[in-house]
């Protein structure tokens, strides 16, 4: 039986955020896995590659189902499991997006150990950091010339024009990602600057964006990871390399509109990223919307 001091305490972390929160999360979140599957996601234009886990495989569910409803496009779809998923969690994924490729990570493992042989600094890295599979995965099970980085915490609200412009315009040729709210690196630019002669941009945020696949050179992140102290923060490192790799390669921010902000207001935004810091407002403000804008009845099955 749980003590008085444990139920209190799960009562305090259920309702931390406020009530409408706890609504939105616990009884509403759900309902996407009653709405219909997303068919068809075979378009080569663009391939969409995805990293989840046991804890936010039902965010995801949200991510894609929005980016799909909202854009109308059917880009082909690479599910990267982290190797928490159930069997469960695994079965629903492949019925809501029945011709995506989801990838295991044993799979996964013995795969990018051979191919990263000839980059001791890379196969160590992957090896020990739990995120580098979003680095070197997605590079290596990319399928199409161009792909769009989508983390779980995204949810989109109308047709994401720019960016949809920017992917599908043969003639561009950058990265273009999410500005973030400050430049998160684990290396500092001007060391950068003074070792590989290029300029590293400012708030690259590596959670929504097109990232072209001449970008992800794994001779350049060799090079990168021989950087002086450039291995920190476990999750800063994956955004760092990232932040090399589009600087050298050539990348611009997309607009103020897809830029991580932590101020509550949706109005005339066509995505927005909850990062960790405003993860809560995920429920209570984003999927509260799209329930007001009747996402989840149009996608009813």
């Amino acid at each position: 039986m749980m003590s008085i001091g444990s139920l209190v305490l799960k009562v305090q972390q259920k309702y931390e955020h406020g009530w409408q929160t706890a609504h939105f999360r616990d009884a509403v979140r759900p309902r996407i896995l009653s709405t219909k599957p997303i068919v068809e996601t075979i378009d080569p234009t663009c391939e969409i590659h995805v990293f989840t886990c046991a804890k936010d495989w039902l965010n995801l569910v949200w991510t894609l189902k929005t980016f799909y409803y909202y854009s109308k496009r059917h880009y082909a779809l690479c599910i990267h499991d982290d190797g928490t998923l159930t069997e469960s969690d695994r079965a629903s994924l492949r019925h809501h997006f029945p011709n995506a490729r989801l990838i295991d990570r044993p799979s996964a493992d013995a795969r990018m150990f051979a191919e990263l042989t000839r980059y001791p600094r890379c196969l160590e890295f992957r090896q020990t950091n739990h995120l580098s599979p979003k680095v070197f995965d997605f590079a290596s099970y990319l399928e199409a010339d161009r792909m769009l980085l989508l983390d779980s915490d995204i949810l989109f609200f109308q047709e994401p024009t720019i960016l949809l412009r920017r992917i599908e315009d043969p003639d561009y040729t950058l990265n273009t990602v999410n500005g973030d709210v400050d430049s998160a690196y684990t290396i500092d630019p001007t060391i950068v600057h003074q070792l590989c002669d290029f300029e590293v941009i400012n708030c690259f945020n590596s959670g929504l964006g097109l990232i072209h696949k001449a970008s992800l050179n794994f001779d350049w992140i060799e090079e990168f990871l021989a950087l002086p102290g450039i291995i920190g923060h476990f999750w800063r490192i994956e955004q760092t390399l990232y932040a090399l790799l589009s600087s050298k390669y050539g990348v611009e921010l997309l607009p103020n509109e897809y830029a991580v902000t932590l101020e509550k207001n949706l109005k005339g935004l066509p995505s927005r990223h909850y990062v960790g810091a405003i993860r809560h407002l995920m429920y209570g403000e984003g999927i509260r919307q799209l329930v007001q804008q009747g996402f989840l009845t149009a996608l009813k099955a």
